[in-house]
């Protein structure tokens, strides 16, 4: 993660709470791709009825009117471009918002660049006027609501520089919503929906509490940019950081999350100026989540959990987040909660299981939309099973005797092993707790995932999207940034501060509480329960299969320390069957 020769500014950033604003890195914004930019054509068109807006599209359902790049002015006077979708006549509707940067019409981001299949999204779920990671205009359209899809500050021809989400963002989104409230079309009540940054800013501007938002629908998106997003586990995300940067278009400049981690690799007042107590979210919520995502998915249910509405639903789903987000059937669902608290409908959506959760069983049939009155369960039995280095075991007792094992930080690393008598199923928050040195190093990356794998030896991976698979319980930690935020965690859920930086001396011996991000599989009698630990990232994104692994600092080797005072163990949500071994 070298810094590279290219034009960077700095802009101040004024941050609530703070006298002085703290300084943030920007690089020139990639240019509009001329074959690709749609410009700017202020005006009114009649899409008729029945239209196909694309090969495969689905045919609109009814004549949809579009503003075409209204000027919305926000309250520095800077000019965003929407795109409004709305009915044919003068009734007033409630609107849907779809926030994000990714080009509004014909954006530079679809389903289309990832691959003849899609990422699973067939072509006939979209009309050919949805943004990316957005909902189909038409479709609400027919159902009596206006959809506004708007390119955010600094995105294509909008005014201003584009900012990654943080404080000027949250305040033009609030400006937005108040501004689509106040118009003749619009009933006064605006709802949120949209995948990735455009759930993660539904999180933001909902600790506000513009007056007229009515609810939200994120599904799925992180909450913390540096947890999540920049250095889960401390370790940075350089070669996904360096794709954000030149994927995100525009006239002007662009915060790098990549340079500003260069500048600040501790969690620092930059970090936590993109961070929210979403404690003070009360609006009603619709929150869709996965096991699978490795960006989205601890983020999402930590907010499920954090967020203060007495009326939120989860469900959490067996495929991708945009198959998901885009299958016809989910999109019923939707409508109903909206219809419920912006329409006013009563058709018994307050009956919805609280939580709705989906079990995977790799290479069987998953449990979709098991219902639930909470997450995590309360059911839950937290298991430790404890690592025995002298034969790479699992074992239910702690381990006496005092052994350690020396590993390569390559992709194979070791592994400690145990197998099932019964069936039964794990579900929730998990954590690996290591005792580790390094010997010829101060610092290390440890990477950890816990599978199944059956009676045969394959490892039992669920697919995500076709041919594109996910192991497991998953986690990561760099040891100089093992300090734990003591208020914060848990004895399942470690949270660090990654505030400060502590190097191992030569030989020193430290623990390691890794967070195994949230996951939900069935396992059987005679799969076999593996945590590998090795110094590799072993997650491939599936929607980039292409980029190489995260850069670590390894060098050398490990150890891995066990029995005695060093109580290396995993610990792991049980909520059904035994856990007793062979």
């Amino acid at each position: 993660m070298e810094e590279q020769n290219i034009q960077l500014k700095t802009v101040p950033l004024q941050v609530p709470g703070r006298d002085e604003p703290v300084p943030a890195i920007f690089v020139k914004s990639t240019p509009i791709d001329a074959e690709k930019d749609p410009g700017v054509s202020t005006g009114t068109i009649i899409h008729p009825q029945g239209s196909v807006l694309g090969d495969g599209r689905s045919p609109l359902p009814v004549d949809v009117r579009e503003d075409r790049d209204t000027p919305v002015v926000m309250s520095d006077g800077t000019r965003l471009l929407a795109d409004i979708f709305r009915p044919v006549g003068d009734e007033p509707v409630p609107a849907i918002l779809v926030w994000g940067p990714y080009g509004k019409r014909n954006g530079f981001f679809n389903y289309d660049v990832f691959g003849p299949l899609r990422m699973d999204v067939q072509r006939s779920w979209e009309d050919g006027l949805n943004k990316f990671e957005g909902p189909n205009p038409s479709y609400w359209v027919n159902q009596g609501y206006a959809v506004v899809n708007i390119d955010t500050r600094g995105a294509m021809h909008s005014e201003g520089d584009l900012y990654f989400q943080g404080e000027t963002e949250i305040q033009d989104e609030y400006d937005t919503i108040e501004w689509i409230a106040e118009q003749s079309w619009s009933t006064g009540k605006v709802a949120l929906v949209g995948n990735s940054w455009l759930a993660v800013s539904q999180w933001r501007i909902a600790t506000r509490k513009p007056p007229h938002l009515t609810a939200i629908a994120p599904w799925e998106g992180c909450i913390s940019n540096y947890r999540d997003l920049v250095a889960p586990g401390g370790i940075p995300q350089g070669p996904f950081l360096h794709f954000l940067d030149f994927s995100l278009r525009g006239n002007t400049w662009t915060e790098s999350l990549l340079q500003n981690f260069l500048a600040r690799p501790l969690y620092d007042e930059y970090w936590e100026s993109k961070d929210h107590d979403l404690s003070s979210i009360e609006v009603p919520a619709y929150v869709a989540a996965s096991w699978t995502n490795i960006v989205h998915s601890r983020g999402t249910l930590e907010a499920w959990g954090q967020i203060s509405s007495e009326q939120k639903w989860l469900r959490v789903h067996n495929a991708h987040e945009w198959t998901d987000l885009m299958n016809p059937a989910n999109v019923e669902d939707l409508r109903r909660f909206f219809d419920h608290f912006l329409k006013g409908v009563d058709n018994g959506w307050e009956t919805t299981p609280t939580v709705r959760l989906s079990v995977l069983d790799p290479g069987r049939v998953d449990t979709v939309n098991r219902a639930e009155s909470e997450f995590p369960l309360a059911r839950e039995e937290l298991v430790a099973f404890h690592l025995d280095a002298s034969d790479g075991t699992l074992r239910d007792e702690p381990v006496a005797a005092e052994n350690a094992v020396l590993y390569d930080p390559d992709e194979v690393g070791t592994t400690f092993r145990r197998t099932f008598a019964d069936d039964g199923e794990i579900t929730g928050f998990g954590k690996v707790k290591l005792w580790v040195s390094a010997e010829d190093a101060d610092d290390l990356d440890v990477f950890v995932v816990v599978s199944l794998l059956d009676a045969e030896g394959n490892e039992r991976q669920t697919e995500v999207v076709t041919d594109r698979y996910y192991p497991g319980f998953a986690g990561r930690l760099r040891a100089s940034l093992r300090e734990l935020d003591q208020e914060r965690s848990t004895a399942a859920h470690p949270v660090h501060t990654f505030r400060t930086s502590e190097k191992l001396a030569p030989g020193e011996i430290v623990p390691l509480e890794i967070d195994l991000w949230p996951f939900s599989i069935r396992y059987h009698a005679g799969d076999t329960l593996q945590v590998r630990v090795n110094g590799v990232d072993l997650l491939k994104r599936p929607e980039a299969p292409q980029l190489p692994p995260v850069e670590t600092l390894n060098s050398g080797r490990h150890r891995i320390h066990t029995g005695g005072k060093y109580d290396s163990h995993v610990l792991l949500p049980f909520v059904e069957g035994s856990f007793n071994s062979n």
